[in-house]
């Protein structure tokens, strides 16, 4: 039982940081020029409503896995608001297929402004081509993630040089400022993961296990079997989320989104009404509970992309 709780922990933990977060601790190669301010980056969550779905796995009518798929959510503007805008939460999954990314690419061209992730310093801009990853904890788990999946890094393959894309996230010592200020730190997130992990497996049958994991090891379709064990566990990452972020929030989700929406609104009062935010799927349901209460915003509707491929090869 212990193993499987150490499994079900890995399974989590590396879900949970490739839906939450893009950090780089390194100097950037280039910065951008640099009312009403609804958000804050230390305001509280929004928890009134009940979480959305922001990632699923698509699966045919045997319900075999088909792809691991993000959403596109729109909002609109209701009567509260004095400005018509429209704004695009675009689930991100910082390792995926290199089509995914290719496909985001030309979604992006569609907006005059899309807001992007990275705990890097302001105004930052990957080159084209990217970086070997993010810096740090995260980077290196997600790259390992990308070798071991198959799969292509985020930062390797979004064009952040095209002039749209905004960055609009903490900096390295915003971000660590805000940790400290909620006396956060790695290892009471990876304790909080540990008893998620428990307390969800209690009283439950099935799920992952040692066996599952080691018979995808070994299976000589290995690359596609642990690609569907992982996707698989993003189904509990909301739950997983909430036990990261705590009562009050946590500086990686609530924190960083309250950043982001400070960049939001001062590209609203320049005038853009066509903006989309580019964040990891475990931010949106704040992101969407923000754009409701604040910037009185309603839900339109919503689309699906596919993220990674998890159906047998032809």
């Amino acid at each position: 039982m212990k193993s499987q709780h150490a499994c079900k922990t890995v399974l989590l933990l590396l879900g949970c940081y490739l839906l939450v977060g893009t950090l780089d601790s390194r100097q950037s190669e280039r910065h951008l020029g640099a009312d009403e301010k609804p958000t804050s980056a230390n305001s509280k969550p929004a928890r009134e409503a009940p979480r959305q779905v922001y990632m699923r796995v698509k699966r045919d009518e045997q319900g075999k896995p088909l792809a691991l798929q993000t959403s596109i959510v729109s909002f609109v503007s209701s009567r509260g608001r004095k400005r018509a805008v429209n704004v695009d939460l675009i689930g991100a999954v910082h390792v995926g297929d290199q089509a995914y990314y290719e496909g985001l690419n030309k979604k992006f061209q569609d907006y005059e402004v899309v807001l992007y992730e990275l705990v890097a310093p302001e105004g930052t801009r990957i080159p084209k081509g990217g970086r070997q990853g993010g810096g740090g904890a995260i980077g290196g788990i997600q790259n390992g993630m990308k070798s071991l999946l198959d799969l292509s890094h985020q930062l390797n393959h979004i064009d952040y040089t095209v002039k749209n894309l905004v960055h609009a996230d903490m900096s390295p010592e915003e971000f660590s400022k805000a940790m400290e200020d909620r006396g956060e730190s790695w290892l009471q997130m990876y304790f909080r993961t540990i008893g998620y992990s428990m307390a969800t497996q209690a009283g439950k049958s099935g799920g992952t296990s040692d066996a599952s994991l080691l018979l995808a090891l070994f299976s000589r379709d290995r690359t596609r079997q642990m690609k569907i064990i992982l996707a698989g566990q993003f189904e509990e990452q909301e739950g997983m989320i909430g036990a990261l972020e705590g009562p009050d929030g946590s500086a990686i989700i609530t924190a960083r989104n309250g950043k982001c929406f400070e960049v939001l609104e001062k590209q609203i009062q320049d005038g853009r009404k066509r903006i989309a935010v580019f964040y990891g799927a475990g931010h949106l349901h704040d992101m969407e509970q923000r754009l409701v209460r604040d910037f009185k915003l309603k839900r339109s509707e919503e689309s699906w992309v596919d993220a990674w491929s998890l159906a047998p090869a032809k």
